[in-house]
């Protein structure tokens, strides 16, 4: 090799990168920008959304690890026409490349283990042969020659599969067929597409999604059902994929596709195309560069060391003294431009291992006690419980692990089903915010059983002579500013003071800033929505705020409210045998409830039959306005008044009889409820003027409402406790779930909304005796 420096080898080149919004491509844009000064750069990166190529990249260069390069340059836009060109498009459908290049560096693929078997293919074997292709193309157009162009692909160590010991730096043996399989793995999703549809898997979907949402709707539980079918796709493609890995050799798709990138690669160098292989371990914080413990995103040990310090990850199913290659990305990148100043001859590929296990071993054993040892010293606060408790593993292998998590799963499906027929209430919602909580935990441990699990029985150990050759060969100034040997890495300082400290702070912010809000109460109108007290906001006339009424202002049902109201209509001797008829009847009211709230409040209407409407709303202007009232959340009736001072129109929609709602009239602009039939003496007939407004009607109705009146539903807002009201929370910009039930609480979870906890008035103003006066 040259004696000539990395810099003078490289000055004046031109390299496009691929990849540099990713962990790897950004580093080796810092790398080059930093240390390479002769170097110009074309990155290729895409469109996202309506964000352009060039605005993505002027973005990323505002990062804090850029900050030196760009002042030096003189800012952004002067770094950008100086060395950073942009070239727009995807891999999938390679754009021409700059004829005059000099090097390619393609760190762009999908790095998910778990990807679908169609994309996985179209990244990391489809978007090689294009760019390679284009690469071709731009030596041709450049006129000197097609090996004037060196490619250097980065690939995984892990490539290796799931054979045993020493593993070279060299071709991958396997007899694959590139073509076929790629073939085969780019039909997949048709293929499954088609299988998802079929009568069998649509009626099971179908059914289920029915038995869960048929009170919010049937379009709700139409739109759940197609929502499990495309989960079911992505699922079977990850399924097929991994499968179809395994019973050839490799660990997952994700290897597998990548190891037929290779082969990509090697067929294409056998032409006399110049190309290096660059195979890193797991990649994962800086030791040096651009600074101790710099990462972006989490990779493949964070998950593991965030929930051990949690105390969420009470074992794990390697054995105490495989080896974890790990590798800081500062090495990888400084590898991978010692490796570009140094191209191969044409047609002789060179293979480069990035990895610490041969020469500077880390166990699971010892991993553990690093990790374990930091959160000692620097440990998670669980609440008021101080800190949080550390699992000690005791490592006792794969099948034992599976045993514990199978009965686990169990368990929490058991308790799962029971919750889900329990009635609401505070302590309900409390159960299942600790069940979902555990059941994300065993999710979390399922998933990262599944995937590492082949990582973790992986008996490799990864020859990186090459890799050191190549170290060694450089001179001091560059052994020190492109530092690449893993033999130096200190384990316990590079864990316990770099890697662990960096990868718990933003969790450690976030606690922060979660106590903070925990401490300030539930949000306010101000908070969600800008405007004063004193004045209403600009456009604050377009905004509705439209509640629900049994459960979410007062704590009452469409029963309660039914004996309030008719049983004091009735002549006092019919009362007590009238009250027993109900309560006979309650049961199969339920039942109607549980399958359609519709049906649940017709039948519920029929005990009107023969009532004086007029006698009704006597009944509650001189009788229970006063009780309705005491039964109002006085959280609820602030949440209202804030709405109006703050100039949005107040609407209340309500499947209870309209006369009960007369209370309610100075709160509201506008009262959406059950309108009771009358015949032509004024009394009830049992039946309604027209449909109840439940689940997805009362949508339907906010939209036409919305239309009528010049409101914005995206920037309303909508309060309701029932899953049956789904489909008016998911109307509005700002929904908020009070005091839920069950599946709505779940709901609002998992979609982030507001969940506030309105309570109700004591019992001791709010008693009523249904069957005379008040109690």
């Amino acid at each position: 090799m040259s004696s000539a420096g990395i810099a003078a080898r490289l000055e004046g080149q031109h390299v496009l990168l691929t990849g540099v919004t990713g962990f790897i491509g950004e580093a080796l844009l810092h790398l080059v920008l930093d240390r390479v000064p002769g170097v110009r750069v074309s990155v290729l990166v895409r469109p996202k959304g309506s964000t352009g190529a060039a605005k993505r990249v002027a973005t990323l260069l505002r990062k804090p690890i850029f900050a030196e390069v760009v002042e030096t340059a003189g800012g952004v836009e002067e770094l950008m026409a100086a060395r950073v060109g942009v070239v727009e498009g995807d891999l999938a459908d390679a754009p021409p490349l700059p004829s005059d290049l000099d090097a390619v560096v393609h760190c762009a693929g999908d790095v998910s283990f778990d990807p679908p078997v169609d994309e996985g293919f179209r990244t990391n074997v489809v978007g090689v042969r294009e760019l390679l292709a284009r690469i071709d193309e731009a030596a041709l157009a450049s006129g000197r020659g097609e090996d004037s162009i060196h490619y250097v692909h980065i690939s995984t160590a892990y490539v290796a599969g799931r054979r045993r010991g020493v593993i070279p730096e060299g071709p991958v043996e396997h007899d694959v067929d590139v073509e076929a399989e790629t073939a085969w793995g780019l039909t997949q999703r048709t293929s499954v597409e088609d299988r998802s549809r079929s009568a069998d898997l649509l009626e099971r979907e179908r059914r289920k999604a029915e038995r869960e949402h048929s009170r919010a709707g049937m379009l709700t539980a139409a739109r759940a059902t197609e929502q499990a079918r495309r989960q079911w796709v992505k699922d079977e493609l990850v399924r097929i994929g991994a499968e179809r890995a395994r019973s050839l050799g490799f660990t997952d798709a994700y290897t597998f596709t990548k190891a037929l990138g290779e082969r990509v690669v090697e067929a294409w160098t056998a032409q006399g195309r110049r190309a290096s292989i660059v195979r890193p371990s797991i990649v994962e914080s800086a030791l040096v560069t651009p600074h101790p413990g710099w990462i972006e995103g989490f990779k493949m040990a964070e998950p593991l060391i965030l929930a051990y310090g949690r105390g969420e990850l009470p074992e794990f199913s390697a054995a105490a003294d495989t080896t974890v290659d790990i590798v800081p990305v500062d090495h990888v990148v400084a590898a991978i431009v010692a490796v570009l100043a140094h191209p191969p001859e044409p047609a002789a590929p060179g293979y480069f291992h990035v990895s610490s296990g041969h020469r500077n071993p880390l166990t699971f054993g010892v991993l553990y006690d690093h990790i374990r040892g930091y959160f000692q010293q620097h440990p998670f606060t669980a609440g008021e419980r101080g800190a949080v408790l550390l699992p000690e593993w005791r490592f006792p292998g794969g099948q034992a692990v599976e045993r514990v998590l199978a009965t686990s799963e169990r368990a929490h499906r058991a308790a799962d089903y029971v919750l889900g027929k329990v009635p609401r209430s505070d302590r309900a919602r409390e159960l299942v915010r600790k069940l979902d909580q555990q059941g994300r935990r065993l999710e979390f441990l399922r998933r990262y059983l599944d995937i590492y699990a082949e990582y973790t029985q992986a008996e490799l150990s990864f020859e990186d002579g090459a890799t050191v050759g190549l170290f060694r060969s450089l001179s001091a100034a560059d052994q020190e500013a492109f530092a690449f040997d893993t033999a130096v890495v200190d384990w316990r300082e590079y864990l316990q003071d770099i890697h662990c400290p960096a990868v718990t702070k933003p969790i450690r912010q976030l606690d922060e800033r979660r106590r903070k809000r925990a401490g300030g109460g539930a949000p306010t109108l101000r908070t969600i929505d800008a405007g004063s007290d004193q004045a209403p906001a600009e456009g604050a006339a377009e905004i509705g705020a439209f509640f629900d009424m049994d459960g979410t202002l007062l704590s009452s049902n469409v029963l309660e409210g039914y004996l309030w109201l008719r049983l004091r209509e009735l002549p006092t001797a019919e009362r007590w045998a009238h009250l027993g008829r109900v309560a006979a009847s309650v049961p199969g009211l339920l039942a109607a409830e549980r399958r359609q709230r519709s049906d649940f409040l017709r039948t519920a209407y029929r005990e009107y039959a023969g009532a004086d409407l007029a006698v009704l709303e006597r009944i509650v202007d001189e009788h229970l306005t006063g009780h309705v009232l005491s039964r109002l959340s006085p959280a609820a009736v602030r949440r209202v008044r804030e709405h109006r001072a703050a100039g949005h129109r107040t609407v209340l929609i309500t499947g209870a009889v309209t006369p009960l709602t007369r209370p309610l009239r100075p709160l509201f602009d506008h009262i959406e409820s059950a309108q009771l039939a009358v015949d032509e003496h004024g009394r009830c007939t049992g039946h309604l003027a027209s449909s109840p407004l439940v689940g997805e009607s009362r949508a339907a109705w906010m939209q036409a409402h919305a239309a009528e009146h010049g409101l914005d539903l995206a920037r309303s807002f909508g309060y309701a406790d029932s899953h049956s009201d789904l489909p008016l929370l998911d109307a509005v910009g700002h929904p908020v779930a009070v005091r839920p039930d069950v599946p709505l609480y779940r709901h609002a979870k998992r979609q982030r909304w507001t969940v506030v906890d309105w309570a109700s008035p004591s019992p001791s103003v709010r008693s009523l005796n249904p069957a005379g006066g008040p109690g």
